[in-house]
């Protein structure tokens, strides 16, 4: 067997040997844990609600519910993409803190604030089952 050959085939039994003794390792979720993990997630999602139809998120008694009832029109799946009001590729979170500045008039939140995850996880639970298309609107 030409040795670059042999070579190839070890490299290529050894991933698999390791590949298939990795699978092993991986996390093994149950039943309990999809039920405990879902039941947080609708947990976050119900607080997003809140905040998506409250107007404590601005200063001008505007909420966002008021132009998208039910995350209406905000097409999570599509982020990232470009957005006309800001003109370039931006993500669905930077849109959130777009609209809560100007529409709002409140203060963006920091990416990682437990109110913007909730409102994140609220719009992608409205729009759950569509296919996954960024950079369209």
């Amino acid at each position: 067997m030409n040795r670059r050959i042999g070579s190839a085939l070890a490299v290529a039994v050894g991933i698999g040997a390791v590949t298939a003794a990795g699978s092993g390792w991986a996390d093994e979720f149950t039943k309990q844990d999809q039920e405990r993990w879902e039941k947080e997630y609708q947990t976050v999602v119900a607080k997003g609600r809140e905040l998506w139809t409250s107007p404590k998120l601005g200063t001008n008694n505007v909420a966002c519910a008021q132009c998208h009832p039910n995350a209406a029109n905000t097409h999570p799946e599509t982020y990232p993409k470009f957005q006309k009001q800001i003109g370039k590729v931006i993500t669905l979170a930077e849109m959130i803190n777009w609209c809560l500045r100007n529409p709002l008039q409140g203060k963006p939140l920091a990416l990682d604030d437990p109110k913007m995850i909730a409102i994140e996880a609220y719009v992608a639970e409205e729009r759950r089952g569509v296919a996954l298309a960024p950079g369209k609107h």
